[in-house]
């Protein structure tokens, strides 16, 4: 099997999602998906996998012309959502970031300047001439600085990792998914990236649930998963279905040894990890 490509496709109204499907063994493959906004100020949402660089510029290019680019939205500082962001800062002069004051601390570690960056809180919104983006904190998060954000014109959730899917096999889209294969393969995602949902009260995580229903989003895209247009209430419910869960346990070196004992070199994927089967 070989690797992804990064590969743009509409995903909602004035959407296109950059998507790169990263093989992890033993589970099958994680979407990291960016985002583009093609609003009168064009908005790139995250910034992709640094081991995809060069495909995923020019990916990017052919969808917005980075002169033109006037925001750059990083929903968390994350390797998979900051992998590219250096150069898409140096290729989009016009572009200012968009964190909060704790991202802002972890990008300093790269050096980023805060004369290009605004801090955007959950609650607080950005207006890009024409629609305005509503910032949030998703339900589910691995990242203290994770802001979601809501384009109120589309009507389209960017959820950062919440709502993020495991896939056995590349698929483009929710609605190819089985309910039952979105549901097991949620609760994996959920297990695996917060962990903390073992511990929640199911009261208050219905609140935060209902956060987002009544937002009543037409698309859900989720930085992990194919984007779901129509579903929300069935994406809703497996998260429900999420709290108490077991956080995921993953393989130790001597099972890590014997998994990559097994497949031949060719196979290998990025930095000696195995594609799964």
């Amino acid at each position: 099997m070989e690797r992804s490509v990064v590969e743009a496709r509409a995903a909602a109204p004035d959407t296109h999602v950059l998507s790169y499907l990263y093989p992890v063994p033993t589970l099958g493959f994680v979407p990291i998906n960016a985002f583009v906004i093609q609003a009168q100020e064009p908005v790139l949402v995250d910034t992709g996998h640094v081991a995809a660089r060069d495909e995923y510029m020019a990916a990017l290019s052919k969808v917005v012309d980075l002169g033109e680019l006037r925001w750059i939205w990083l929903t968390h500082t994350d390797p998979d959502h900051v992998g590219n962001l250096l150069a898409v800062m140096a290729a989009a002069p016009n572009a200012r970031l968009i964190t909060t004051f704790l991202g802002l601390g972890k990008l300093s570690l790269m050096g980023i300047r805060t004369e290009r960056v605004l801090l955007l809180n959950p609650g607080q919104v950005l207006d890009i001439g024409d629609r305005l983006l509503s910032a949030l904190r998703p339900p589910t998060y691995d990242a203290p600085e994770t802001t979601a954000l809501f384009d109120e014109k589309t009507r389209s959730l960017f959820s950062a990792d919440s709502f993020g899917t495991v896939l056995a096999e590349p698929v483009v889209d929710a609605a190819a998914l089985t309910p039952e294969q979105l549901h097991a393969n949620m609760l994996l995602w959920s297990a695996i990236d917060s962990p903390w949902l073992e511990h929640v009260d199911m009261q208050r995580w219905s609140a935060c649930l209902d956060a987002v229903r009544a937002l009543a989003p037409d698309t859900v895209l989720s930085s992990h998963a194919p984007p779901a247009s129509g579903i929300t209430e069935t994406l809703l419910a497996n998260l429900a279905d999420a709290v108490g869960q077991p956080p995921y346990r993953g393989p130790d070196q001597a099972a890590m040894e014997a998994l990559m004992s097994t497949v031949p070199p060719s196979e290998a994927g990025m930095h000696g990890q195995a594609h799964p089967r």
